[in-house]
């Protein structure tokens, strides 16, 4: 069976250990040096960062987020195995993992890593297709021969790179479509390299239940339970008219991904449509104050990503979601497009403000679209906002000061909450 050590790169045939330098870091598949469709996903991305930047934290659980107010970003793989999660509120992700150190986000460094990162899987195809700053598809088709060496072998040398030359980790899935490649990217992390090849598409689908497949939330899954829809097993038993009757366009969906079917190309020219970040609150909250912090954070998240792709939008959504599940959702249109953090929160919070109090809310979500290059973004002169010229001079300059010393070197009051 086709081997690669994922240490030396060595390729050889069926060992369970690298003959040349013994590693057991090896991967074994019938398919290993066929397939081409890979998804990056790198490992606990900004709390990676954050230990890297500083070699104290490394055997430490590290928690990324506000203040005890606040929420979960992200947390290291020390401090997941004591059941901290993303989104979860702070207080309670201390309970859980007391002597955890709260990092409040870089969102200038996890950026500069995003880019860092992207020109190296531009080394390796033309056809990347970001999906955030700390995952992309890859669309190695062809790559073989510029590159001397199959797929697999070149995207365990990415890993490596990225390790050597950047001090971060991440896992590949390689399969025969996005949607299988997706799934295997997460299957053995951190450090993971997991394939899906075609022939055992079938039967490792069939027992998985179906919050495999991307976007299908508490709500999406609750209908399907109705339906009795809990594995791809069971969707394999409807037909294709009797899904879509009942879920529209979700069930044609739902039918070619239960044959592991996927016919979506990567595409490196993916026209980006929004930029938004949200959360489900572990409880549902009416505090204006807590309510105030999140859309804060979120806007910086979305800041973070468009000025990592060089984007900025010129419609600012908020979206939030009541305890009874009724939706709100609300847009305002600016003069000209942003990327600036602060314009974000003001617009956004501006919104929140007329929604009124509906609360308490178990959902938030703060979002950019109609989205066009930087280049015309955040203009000043604005007469109906005299002093957005200077907190956009004063944003770029927080900007360039959080990545010479530090996070810690300017905090707004706000990311407190």
């Amino acid at each position: 069976m086709p081997a690669l050590c994922r240490d030396c790169l060595t390729t050889f045939d069926s060992e369970t250990r690298c003959p040349v330098c013994r590693s057991p870091r090896v991967t074994l598949h019938p398919e290993l040096f066929d397939l081409t469709i890979a998804h990056m996903d790198c490992d606990a991305f900004y709390a990676s960062v954050e230990k890297r930047d500083n070699p104290s934290l490394a055997d430490k659980p590290v928690i990324i987020g506000g203040g005890r107010r606040g929420v979960v970003s992200t947390a290291c793989y020390v401090a997941r195995i004591k059941g901290v999660k993303s989104a979860m509120p702070m207080f309670q992700a201390l309970k859980l993992c007391p002597e955890a150190v709260v990092v409040r986000p870089r969102f200038d460094a996890y950026t500069e890593a995003s880019r860092a990162i992207r020109a190296m899987m531009d080394d390796l195809t033309p056809v990347v297709e970001p999906l955030s700053l700390d995952e992309a598809f890859m669309d190695m088709t062809g790559t073989a021969r510029l590159h001397g060496a199959p797929p697999a072998v070149m995207l365990a040398r990415l890993i490596n790179r990225m390790k050597t030359e950047l001090g971060l980790t991440g896992s590949i899935g390689l399969s025969h479509n996005k949607f299988l490649a997706k799934v295997a990217s997460d299957l053995d992390k951190p450090r993971g390299f997991s394939i899906i090849g075609k022939a055992e598409t079938p039967a490792f689908l069939r027992p998985k239940s179906v919050r495999l497949i991307w976007g299908i939330g508490p709500a999406a899954q609750a209908s399907l339970n109705k339906a009795g829809i809990r594995t791809f097993d069971d969707l394999l038993r409807w037909d294709r008219r009797d899904l879509h009757d009942r879920f529209g366009g979700m069930g044609e969906r739902l039918y070619s991904l239960a044959r592991g079917e996927d016919a979506r190309r990567i595409s490196a020219h993916t026209p980006v449509k929004t930029l938004s970040n949200e959360t489900t609150f572990h409880e549902d909250t009416g505090d204006t104050d807590i309510l105030d912090g999140h859309i804060w954070r979120m806007s910086e998240k979305v800041s973070a990503r468009a000025k990592a792709r060089e984007k900025a939008g010129r419609v600012v959504t908020l979206k939030l979601k009541t305890s009874d599940f009724k939706l709100i959702s609300k847009r305002h249109s600016l003069h000209h497009p942003t990327q600036l953090a602060d314009t974000i929160y003001r617009t956004a919070r501006a919104l929140f403000d007329q929604a009124g109090d509906r609360g308490p809310y178990r959902l938030l979500g703060v979002g950019l679209s109609e989205i066009t290059s930087a280049q015309d973004a955040d203009r000043t002169g604005d007469l109906l906002d005299p002093d957005a010229g200077k907190r956009a001079r004063a944003e770029q300059a927080t900007d360039l000061i959080r990545k010479k010393y530090g996070a810690e070197a300017i905090i707004k009051g706000r990311a407190l909450r």
